[in-house]
C-alpha cells in the first residue's frame, strides 16, 4: 500500500462519539460513507484557538480528511456541512440512540455506503420532524439488514411467502416461522415475538400503514437489537429513566 492511499480527503461523515485523549486531543468514531467506522485523532481540538471546536459536533454532516496506515488515524481537516439544525428535546434522545447503535454494531473500516446514506436521512428527519417513530424503524431495518443481522421477511422457515393474512413467530438468527408451529419448538427456541405478516411486509418496504404496524416493527427490532447488544443500550436507558421522573 502505498503512501497515497494512507490520505482521504472531504470523505462525508457524522460523528459518533468523542472522547478526551492526553492533555489536548479528541479521539473520534466517525462514519464515514466510503471507509465505514474510522477512530480519528483530532489533534489540540481541544484548545479555546483550534479551528474543529465548532466543527466537531453530532448529528449533522460533516467533510473530514484524515491520514495515516494504523488503526487511530490522524484527522488532518473538518469541515461542517451541515444542511440543518441539531435536533433539540425527546430528538436528542433518538439522534444519541442512533449514534449508539451505529458506535457499536458496527466494525471498524468496514464500508456500508448505504447504511451511511439511511444514517443521513434518519439524521435529517429527526432533526426537523417531531414524529419521527417510522424513519427509526426504517433506519433500525436498514442497519441490521446491511449487517447481515436481520431475517429474510420474503420467507419463512419452510421457504414459502410470508403473506399478510398469517401471523409469524420471529427469533433471532431464524427465519419467521407460522405462528401456529411456535408452540413445537424445543423451549429453549420459544423466546420470541409474534408479529403479522402485514406488518413484516410493511417493514419490508419501510412504509408503514398504522400505528399497530409500527409498534410491532418496534418488538421485533428491538428484540433483534437486544439480541446484538445484550449489555443494553445507554441511551435508551436514559430516556426511560427521564419518563419515569416526569411521571413520578
Amino acid at each position: 500500500m502505498t503512501a497515497q492511499t494512507h490520505r482521504i480527503n472531504h470523505e462525508p461523515a457524522f460523528l459518533l462519539t468523542a472522547k478526551p485523549w492526553r492533555e489536548s486531543s479528541l479521539w473520534l468514531e466517525v462514519f464515514s460513507r466510503r471507509y465505514g467506522r474510522v477512530a480519528l485523532l483530532a489533534r489540540s481540538a481541544r484548545k479555546r484557538q483550534s479551528e474543529l471546536r465548532g466543527v466537531l459536533v453530532p448529528f449533522v454532516p460533516m467533510s473530514a480528511s484524515w491520514y495515516g496506515s494504523q488503526e487511530l488515524k490522524t484527522l488532518h481537516r473538518a469541515e461542517w456541512l451541515g444542511g440543518w439544525r441539531q435536533p433539540q428535546g425527546r430528538a436528542l434522545f433518538s439522534g444519541l440512540y442512533v449514534n449508539e447503535l451505529v458506535y457499536k454494531l458496527t466494525a471498524r473500516e468496514d464500508p456500508h455506503p448505504a447504511l451511511y446514506d439511511a444514517l443521513h436521512i434518519v439524521m435529517q428527519t429527526i432533526a426537523n420532524e417531531a414524529n419521527h417513530v417510522a424513519a427509526l424503524r426504517r433506519f433500525e431495518w436498514t442497519l441490521l439488514t446491511e449487517l447481515g443481522f436481520a431475517p429474510d421477511l420474503q420467507q419463512d422457515e419452510h421457504g414459502g411467502a410470508v403473506t399478510a393474512d398469517r401471523r409469524y413467530w420471529l427469533r433471532p438468527e431464524h427465519a419467521p416461522l407460522p405462528f401456529e408451529e411456535a408452540g413445537g419448538l424445543p423451549s429453549g427456541e420459544v423466546q420470541g415475538v409474534a408479529v403479522d405478516g402485514g406488518s413484516l411486509i410493511q417493514l419490508r418496504s419501510g412504509r408503514f400503514e398504522s400505528g399497530e404496524s409500527l409498534q410491532q416493527a418496534l418488538k421485533l427490532t428491538r428484540m433483534l437489537i437486544d439480541f446484538r447488544l445484550p449489555e443494553g443500550i445507554k441511551s435508551r436507558q436514559v430516556l426511560q429513566q427521564m419518563q419515569q421522573f416526569q411521571t413520578a
